[in-house]
């Protein structure tokens, strides 16, 4: 890693020196020389945007590997395959935020849990209060959990899928009623949740999440981060 930051650095201050070159002495410079500049910076951002951390990516795999396969195992028998397909792929979305950009806003506890279950509120209210054709309130449902989370500042893409599930889901899935936000949605986030915080504090270059107060939701300045 400190050979990795070195190369960084001298790469850094040559590219400075090269600019500060180029700009006191733009005259006499050959044309020639632009082109190699370029081809160089170029290939310095080649380099910064396929570097590969392989302790980072190894964490990445691990957790979300972890946390999908216990989702699997959890809601593999109890309800439909297709269902199954469509929760999958809510939580594969999520687990790709919470694993692999950990930093990111969107991956932070207040949104990966608020998203899921308020989404998954508004999706199981439009179902069963309002029936009307499905694409309709798929539309309907989707469109206010995206209202609902940026209001709460919980958004979460994957929370729109949430919704989605719970209009378009199978006749188990509408069986459930408000039980669907217990189970799979709440469930399946906690594993993801447990499973980021062992993950994603491994290694002391991994943090998670950014802001440890995150549940104080009494504090004034709460809202505020």
């Amino acid at each position: 890693m400190k050979s990795v930051e070195r190369k960084n650095k001298s790469a850094m201050k040559w590219l400075y020196t090269t600019r500060a070159a180029w700009g006191r002495n733009n005259y006499s410079l050959p044309a020639r020389y632009g082109i190699h500049r370029r081809f160089r910076i170029a290939r310095y951002v080649f380099y910064k945007e396929t570097l590969i951390d392989f302790r980072e990516h190894c964490w990445t795999f691990a957790g979300a590997f972890a946390g999908i396969s216990l989702i699997g195992l959890l809601h593999g028998n109890l309800f439909t395959l297709a269902d199954n397909i469509l929760l999958i792929g809510s939580f594969g979305a999520t687990a790709v935020l919470v694993y692999g950009v950990i930093n990111s806003p969107l991956a932070q506890p207040r949104n990966l849990i608020g998203g899921h279950i308020l989404s998954a509120v508004i999706g199981v209210t439009v179902r069963q209060y309002l029936p009307v054709d499905i694409w309709l309130m798929a539309a309907l449902a989707v469109a206010l959990s995206i209202v609902i989370m940026q209001i709460s500042r919980t958004l979460h893409p994957p929370g729109g899928a949430t919704a989605l599930i719970a209009v378009i889901g199978s006749e188990e899935i509408y069986a459930l009623g408000y039980y669907y936000i217990v189970s799979p949605v709440i469930s399946g986030v906690t594993i993801l949740f447990v499973i980021a915080l062992l993950f994603n504090n491994a290694t002391r270059h991994r943090r998670y999440p950014i802001n440890r107060n995150w549940y104080k939701l009494w504090e004034r300045r709460y809202y505020r981060k």
